[in-house]
């Protein structure tokens, strides 16, 4: 199957249960004050891109960027469903976040992530793409329930 990725559409019902599952799925692996995901309001906000990847028109995926400062953007809301993970879905949604922000001049992207066994998924994803651990960037603070990585973009 072909996998497409293109800009959400925030009218899409299908877009908000998918984003809401996400914040469901995570609600358990952190305190409250240690989860950041975005909610569909905050992803709507000024300084946000959000993309949804799709298989025969099925919603599988999302990621976007938000800016943290000029020519620093932060990843957030990267999910795959759970039943389609392990098919590269992530990664080709994560190459499409990088490749964007590289057109359009951003020097660096970091994110923040689960510090817990649950996302060493996703650490391992970040790190084959070339992220590193770095300290707390933009407003977060040091918390032994995040993990921070950053990758410079030439």
């Amino acid at each position: 199957m072909r996998l497409s990725i293109e800009r959400a559409d925030f009218a899409d019902p299908e877009l908000g249960v998918f984003l809401q599952a996400h914040l469901d799925e995570l609600a358990p692996t952190a305190p409250a004050e240690s989860r950041h995901a975005l909610d569909l309001s905050g992803l709507r906000a000024p300084g946000v891109r959000l993309w949804v990847a799709r298989m025969s028109g099925e919603l599988v995926g999302t990621g976007a960027l938000a800016e943290v400062e000029p020519a620093h953007e932060e990843i957030k809301s990267m999910r795959t469903d759970p039943r389609r993970r392990g098919q590269g879905i992530a990664a080709r949604v994560l190459d499409h976040l990088i490749e964007d922000a590289r057109r359009r001049g951003i020097r660096r992207i970091s994110l923040e992530t689960g510090s817990m066994d649950f996302f060493v998924p996703a650490r391992t994803l970040y790190a084959k793409a070339g992220f590193v651990p770095c300290p707390p960037f933009g407003a977060y603070v040091d918390d032994p329930n995040s993990a921070f990585m950053t990758r410079e973009l030439a």
